[in-house]
């Protein structure tokens, strides 16, 4: 029976490993395909693979929370998902990206499937499409694909609410198949995905704005006016309401914390809770809600949701338990966000800078002590009335896709932190492992490779050092520094918060390091040998490389 049991793992390893494989051969379709991203022909193509599906009829039983925007969008898509999961309702969510599963991406009430279930529905849609295939119509793209199995789950799983985010835009994008949701929203509108989606705020509104539908209320949050000014047009010319949602006021939820971090997802609250109004106002569930604006009022349903919400890579905090297990006081901590745009790392620098000196305050060595402390360190007291100097280091460890400017994306960060009383003791810029070309499991090996071109990192570093000492950075001809070593010696043996010498060239703030795994390995050897100095450690820039510090983390 064991051995059978076994057997039968494998068997659904085996199949979860080729399915991974059959996702990764979809990325790039719209190239052999030669349909540009933003080409109409590509949303036709998705109205056929829907009727291939045979889901074209039956998605209109879905009852849709629709959602695009520029930041924001999934955090509000979570929060609506765990407001209406609070009233007993069965839900489905949509989001994208996955961080380190890509079942992350399609969870029924509030979780992923299983293996099995996953691969039940997945080789069900892929074998249908196959079967179906011509030399003029090739398998879907990866978004499109998983756009398709969302719905199918969702039906099959019959939710009762079905809320999902869009990828990217809105008009063209795969989910806008849907024609009859029952309420749209746009969170926060700026600058991000221009090659695709227009070089102005007011273009990419315009694209945002394609979800909006005749007869579907629409809400949106403050925005800036050029972006306010196209989604209400768009939305007068559908003759249909557009309101703008307040941010959330955290006295409603009476004593409750909100359940996602920082202080810009009150934005994303107060339109989720617009939303779920909506919602349930028009489904007939209006009997749950008050009636009129829910202030002080708010269903104690939307509370028990709110601040139960939970979403990876976004403003999230992990310790180390590799570090905890030691009875000394050095300590790892890791701040994760994946903001990868100025407007998003102004927000996650904000994030940090107030988390920090909060989970130092909050730190205890479990003999009673008490701390008190600033933002460059605090002391702790034993328990017997003899104070100790703990230091805070704070590390950066940074990459971004290559499509992205550092030299507007790094002096935002250094900036925002600067001005809340933040600075970084070093910044460690790595190559991610995961490949925007391939789609792996959660226990697939993580591997760097030997080989890899490191000029980017070497890029990211000169730009970093070039802001910190006030010169102006030439990121198109940077020749390759020299590497630390993997192990600690160059970190532990130096000051790392010591003055550079530029005019030697020689830089103690900044590092590029071969792989991630060793980054991480010099971090645990560094809190190890340092009893004294709790390190927390930033990692933004991109959602790859948050996924693939998490999947790290859990080993």
């Amino acid at each position: 029976m064991e051995d059978q049991s076994i057997s039968q793992d494998l068997d659904v390893t085996s199949s979860y490993e080729a399915a991974m494989e059959a996702l990764s051969s979809l990325i790039g379709q719209h190239k052999k395909q030669n349909v540009a991203p933003r080409d109409g022909r590509k949303f036709a193509l998705m109205a056929k693979y829907l009727k291939m599906a045979d889901l074209e009829q039956s998605i209109s039983k879905l009852k849709i929370i629709h959602v695009a925007g520029t930041k924001g969008k999934g955090s509000t898509c979570t929060f609506c998902e765990a407001i209406l999961r609070e009233y007993g309702l069965r839900t489905g969510l949509f989001t994208s990206p996955h961080l380190i599963d890509v079942r992350e991406r399609i969870r029924i009430n509030g979780l992923e499937l299983s293996r099995e279930k996953f691969l039940d529905y997945f080789w069900d849609l892929w074998n249908k499409l196959m079967n179906k295939l011509s030399e003029e119509l090739l398998m879907p793209r990866l978004f499109q694909f998983l756009t398709l199995l969302a719905l199918k789950i969702f039906l099959c799983e019959k939710v009762d609410v079905a809320i999902i985010e869009v990828g990217i835009g809105g008009k063209w994008d795969s989910t806008n198949v849907i024609k009859e949701p029952v309420v749209c929203g746009v969170t926060s509108l700026g600058m991000d995905h221009m090659e695709i989606l227009g070089d102005t705020i007011e273009k990419i509104a315009s694209e945002k704005a394609g979800i909006f539908k005749p007869h579907t209320p629409g809400f949106t949050v403050p925005q800036l006016p050029e972006a306010m000014s196209v989604l209400q047009q768009t939305a007068s010319q559908l003759m249909i309401p557009l309101e703008v949602a307040s941010p959330l006021n955290l006295e409603w939820l009476k004593g409750l914390k909100l359940g996602l971090d920082g202080d810009h997802q009150l934005l994303n609250a107060g339109l989720a809770v617009e939303l779920c109004k909506c919602w349930l106002e028009r489904t007939g569930h209006s009997s749950l809600v008050s009636n009129g604006v829910m202030t002080e009022d708010l269903p104690d349903a939307f509370r028990r949701g709110l601040a139960s919400a939970s979403l990876s890579g976004r403003a999230q905090i992990v310790k180390d338990i590799h570090s905890e297990n030691s009875s000394s006081w050095g300590n790892l901590v890791f701040y994760l966000d994946g903001a990868h745009t100025p407007e998003s790392l102004d927000v996650c620098a904000r994030w940090f800078s107030i988390a920090t000196i909060r989970e130092s305050s909050s730190v205890s060595n479990g003999n009673g002590g008490v701390l008190r402390g600033n933002y460059n360190g605090y002391e702790c007291c034993n328990g017997n009335g003899n104070w100790s100097l703990i230091n805070l280091k704070r590390i950066l460890l940074f990459n971004c896709m290559e499509k992205r400017d550092p030299q507007l994306l790094l002096p935002q960060l250094i900036e925002t932190c600067v001005s809340n009383g933040l600075h970084f003791s070093k910044a460690i810029f790595v190559p991610s492992l995961s490949s925007h070309h391939k789609v792996v499991s959660a226990t697939s090996l993580l591997t760097s490779d030997a080989s890899i071109d490191l000029s980017w990192q070497s890029a990211l570093q000169k730009t970093w050092e070039n802001i910190i000492h006030g010169k102006v950075a030439d990121v198109k001809n940077v020749k390759r520094p020299g590497i630390i070593n993997s192990s600690c010696n160059g970190f532990i043996e130096e000051n790392i918060v010591e003055s550079c010498d530029s005019s030697s060239n020689h830089y103690n703030c900044s590092s590029v390091m071969p792989s991630l795994p060793s980054a991480i390995h010099w971090l645990r050897e560094c809190a190890r040998r340092n009893p004294t100095i709790q390190y927390q450690v930033l990692v933004t820039g991109s959602l790859h490389l948050v996924g693939d510090v998490l999947k790290l983390l859990r080993r």
